[in-house]
């Protein structure tokens, strides 16, 4: 019983759960990227190569003619365009996390509230260096 105990604390921890929502949320924006690829990216694309379909794009390497081997580099193509547009993508949103972050950290942090003999002591301070 005690092994079930321990998987149950494991899966409850938060680094846990927040993993799999990660890992849910790039899937769904994995979806995402390549249809914007697909949709809408490429054909652009691929009508500024003169219409090339980059997944149709293979070579053949053998076979019968009824039933060709083909080099598949289309597929290859669109794959890496995917993976790149991604990549960026990422790259742009931890920049811009990391920003916010910089920008958190250079702000002054309020100041305590003091005691009020505190206070007075620090602008006698300050009068008796200024005379």
């Amino acid at each position: 019983m005690s092994l079930l105990k321990e998987f149950r604390s494991f899966i409850e921890r938060g680094n846990v759960m927040d993993l799999a929502i990660a890992v849910i949320m790039g899937g769904a924006f994995g979806k995402i990227v390549s249809s914007i690829v697909a949709d809408v990216l490429m054909p652009p694309i691929g009508l500024l190569v003169g219409g090339v379909n980059f997944s149709a794009l293979k070579l053949a390497i053998g076979g019968k003619p009824e039933a060709p081997v083909t080099l598949n580099y289309g597929n290859f193509l669109q794959a890496t365009f995917d993976f790149l547009i991604i990549a960026f993508s990422v790259f742009l949103l931890v920049k811009s996390i990391n920003a916010m972050k910089k920008k958190q950290e250079e702000a002054p942090a309020p100041p305590a509230t003091l005691p009020e003999d505190v206070v007075l002591l620090r602008e006698i301070r300050d009068l008796l260096k200024k005379s």
